[in-house]
């Protein structure tokens, strides 16, 4: 991409930020989008703001050669959005194939395989963690923002701000999980977050109030499954689905279900009868038995 084009993509990449913001895009929405148009600038070497069909089809044709369907989507979502909103012209859209994800019912450990996982977790601060993604039945992002003034210990509850399409809600915790919390938080007694970085010299990255890294949680995750000898495809979010299964196990209400993990659809928690029991009628221990038997090594250092 040569000078003048660069700097016309510039222009183009601040409208287009603008326009996702006014539109009350989530920063992360914006910053994906913003990402797959930079990947369209360098497959093109030139500012995509003049691309015809046929140039869109190929381009499209190439990605779905590299990348799976949902990918393909939100890069022919970034450029949708483009056309529309910014450069207020309409593309033959109809002409580029919106792929379809295959309906797949994800991996599902047993209430057994889950404590094995977890208990195996060498570092506490993992295996706490691990332990309230799974009680609460969180996104992994849902858990590192947790903070200290979100858990109320009288009504044993979490409140879960800001999540997927920017709504809150609540969730019920167990007792074993608010113990957990804690006495965790004695490790390390930041001010405010539950669950921060572990690299802290002292004040500043105490006001910086850095979380745990992600990816560092992830590769906990899977060393522990190689060490547990679970050959089933997990991760992290499959302690989230686990919840789900396991709760419609033991007889909790679908409805109830779906408000606990925000789904917005229905359908979404539905899915999940596919691969459970037949749901029986709810009763108010449900909650705690699904931690019945769970006991929570707490050797080794945070």
């Amino acid at each position: 991409m040569n000078a003048e084009e660069l700097e016309k993509f510039k222009q183009l990449l601040t409208a287009y930020g603008q326009a996702l913001r006014l539109q009350r895009m989530r920063e992360r929405t914006i910053q994906t989008y913003c990402q797959y148009l930079w990947k369209a600038a360098k497959h093109f070497n030139r500012c995509p703001d003049d691309l015809s069909a046929e140039e869109i089809k190929g381009y499209f044709a190439l990605m779905l050669s590299r990348y799976a369907p949902n990918t393909v989507n939100v890069q022919a979502a970034s450029l949708i959005f483009l056309y529309r909103y910014v450069l207020n012209r309409e593309v033959e859209w109809g002409k580029i194939i919106r792929q379809r994800s295959p309906k797949l019912l994800p991996d599902i450990p047993t209430r057994e395989e889950v404590r094995h996982i977890i208990n195996s977790v060498r570092k506490l601060r993992f295996r706490i963690f691990l332990l309230v993604v799974y009680s609460l039945g969180l996104r992994t992002t849902e858990g590192l923002k947790l903070e200290v003034g979100d858990v109320d210990a009288s009504q044993h509850r979490v409140h879960i701000r800001d999540s997927k399409g920017g709504k809150d809600r609540y969730v019920v915790m167990p007792e074993l999980t608010l113990q957990a919390l804690r006495r965790f938080w004695t490790t390390h007694r930041h001010p405010r977050l539950l669950f921060p970085s572990p690299v802290f010299d002292a004040e500043l990255s105490r006001r910086a109030g850095a979380s745990m890294d992600a990816s560092s949680v992830q590769a906990a995750f899977r060393a522990t499954l190689l060490e547990c000898r679970i050959h089933k495809r997990l991760t992290i979010r499959s302690l989230r689905h686990a919840y789900a299964t396991h709760l419609l196990e033991l007889g909790m209400d679908m409805r109830l279900i779906q408000d606990l993990m925000g789904h917005e659809d229905s359908k979404t928690t539905a899915r999940y009868a596919h691969i459970t029991k037949t749901c029986r009628d709810h009763t108010a221990d449900r909650l705690q038995l699904l931690l019945e038997g769970f006991v929570l090594r707490w050797e080794d250092q945070p």
